[in-house]
């Protein structure tokens, strides 16, 4: 037998040996479950049906000892907190203009941040319908404010959303208020626009969803390299709007259009 004969034998008796490769098709929404588990989501979100919190309104806590019942009951510390920054920076929190500074600050900061007592499930309110409708809908120029959590400074823009129906549509009021339940966190804009776009994944299971997010962020605007006109611009694209160039472009031409 020559040589050549001998190595094909061989390899032929290792293909043998191999077990057969079983291919399947993945759809590209089975693993968004997976990708919404990022820092600055709640991993065990809790909500008025987990024993021992239903009189509880500030429910996703990102594992804080869940102490004490409700947003509310943290003021007083969080007030504290703002007074000692007070005097740290050389004011005296006891001066007319400083005296509920404090509390005010308290209170603002836990407006800024109420996505963390918000869910998805609780935000569309059953505003998901049954639709024979395949065509593009696009909402943009959604306002968004939101705190940098690197700096505790907003970053704030605007929010365009795309998506193609599969069968069913959302309440287009319903991505505004996706926007908000995850803009009123502390965040970064990268993950900011990702989360909105798997929220919107599992809303209405769509076949495809592309966010693009533009804004400005004090963190560079009054720090820093203090650049005043500098604008951040991300994107994420699931779906078809990922894997087909046309729609994404399409989608493109709109979010640019006056």
């Amino acid at each position: 037998m020559s040589a050549t004969a001998e190595v094909s034998s061989a390899a032929g008796q290792d293909v043998k040996k191999c077990p057969p490769v079983r291919l399947r098709s993945v759809s590209w929404q089975e693993n968004i479950e997976d990708d919404i588990e990022v820092p600055g989501t709640p991993r065990t979100p809790r909500t008025s049906t987990t024993p021992g919190h239903e009189k509880c309104t500030f429910h996703h806590d990102m594992e804080l000892d869940h102490r004490p019942p409700t947003r509310e009951a943290l003021l007083p510390d969080m007030a504290r907190s703002y007074r000692m920054l007070l005097t740290s920076l050389g004011e005296n929190p006891e001066r007319e203009g400083l005296l509920k500074t404090p509390e005010r600050a308290a209170k603002a900061m836990l407006f800024f941040t109420k996505g963390y007592d918000q869910c998805l499930e609780d935000v569309l309110n059953d505003a998901v319908f049954d639709e024979d409708h395949d065509e593009m809908v696009v909402v943009k120029d959604i306002e968004m404010f939101s705190m940098c959590e690197h700096h505790l400074v907003p970053f704030y823009g605007k929010v365009s959303i795309g998506y193609l129906p599969n069968k069913k549509i959302l309440g287009l009021s319903k991505l505004a208020r996706i926007v908000e339940i995850y803009c009123r966190r502390l965040q970064v804009q990268e993950r900011l626009t990702k989360q909105i776009a798997i929220a919107v994944t599992k809303a209405v299971q769509p076949a495809g969803v592309a966010v693009v997010v533009e804004a400005a962020h004090m963190c560079m605007v009054m720090r820093g390299v203090q650049k005043i006109n500098s604008k951040t611009t991300t994107s994420t694209m699931l779906g078809v709007f990922r894997d087909d160039p046309k729609t994404r472009e399409e989608f493109l031409n709109l979010v640019k259009s006056k």
